[in-house]
């Protein structure tokens, strides 16, 4: 049996870059303090909580003069001076990538363009995003599309994460929509080079195995790309469940996992697989 494992599974380089950093300011500082969890990842949170990462829901929950980092999904514009204006050290940990977004529909607005944003209502990264303009419009799927009514100028960002599909499908839409229609295509790289690595490895393994939480939408994401083109893909938050019964008359397995997936978790699973099926040969890494 091979195993294969996606090169950029698990942590993409602004969720590494931005737990590294809540770990070294709980050490400086002795505790930092996050507004929501900083990944959605719950042995993250639970390791991070123990090293003095502590999650508050309000800025009146951070005493004065602790550290406050700002997490790599982005943060509200408001929250930010309101955090400014008090006595806090301030540690920002957005991803650059997420940061370009703001800048882009930033840009989009100053051409009096109407702003819109295809992700998922209600997630951090997307309400940063729509925090940096005024009523901007959000679409997660292409019935939200076609409800919409036309309109002549109008400019598109979307969420890092957001499958490829679900993008185009939508914009198809709105080209139909809109007559002065401008689309800046913010899906991150690493997403991108995930995305297509479990397309492939979905459409040539036998079966696939995605690692991931099951509250993290990226690995809800990845799963069902997976599950287009294989229907023996399985979303597992560990190696305790891995069950040994999925991989009967199976000759190659595919593994992958959400940008928010430690590698020590991606190491335990394809440890689990090699000891329930025996393989004693390296898994290898698939580009």
């Amino acid at each position: 049996m091979k195993i294969y494992l996606a090169k950029d599974a698990g942590y993409c380089f602004g969720v590494r870059d931005a737990v590294n950093l809540a770990y070294d300011s709980a050490k400086t500082h002795g505790e930092v303090y996050m507004l929501g969890t900083i990944v959605h990842n719950e042995r993250v949170i639970d390791d991070l909580s123990s090293a003095g990462a502590k999650v508050v829901k309000t800025l009146d929950d951070v005493p004065s003069g602790k550290p406050l980092l700002f997490r790599a999904h982005g943060t509200t514009p408001e929250l930010v001076k309101e955090a400014s204006n008090r006595d806090l050290k301030l540690i920002d940990a957005t991803c650059p990538l997420v940061t370009e977004i703001h800048e882009d529909i930033k840009k989009l607005n100053d051409e009096g363009r109407k702003t819109i944003i295809i992700g998922d209502h209600g997630h951090d990264e997307v309400i940063a995003i729509a925090a940096q303009v005024k009523k901007p419009i959000i679409i997660s799927n292409i019935e939200e599309a076609k409800a919409l009514r036309k309109m002549k100028k109008a400019g598109v960002v979307s969420q890092s994460t957001q499958m490829l599909e679900n993008v185009q499908d939508i914009m198809n839409i709105l080209m139909e929509k809109v007559f002065d229609l401008r689309f800046i295509n913010t899906i991150c790289f690493p997403t991108r080079r995930n995305h297509q690595q479990i397309k492939e490895l979905a459409t040539n393994c036998d079966v696939m195995i995605i690692i991931g939480s099951f509250t993290s939408a990226n690995s809800k994401r990845l799963t069902q790309l997976s599950l287009e083109r294989n229907k023996r893909s399985f979303q597992v938050t560990s190696a305790e469940e891995i069950d040994e019964l999925w991989f009967k008359n199976c000759e190659s397995i595919g593994v992958s996992a959400g940008a928010s997936t430690p590698d020590e978790t991606i190491e335990e699973v394809i440890s689990k697989i090699k000891k329930v099926e025996h393989v004693l040969e390296e898994e290898e890494l698939y580009e």
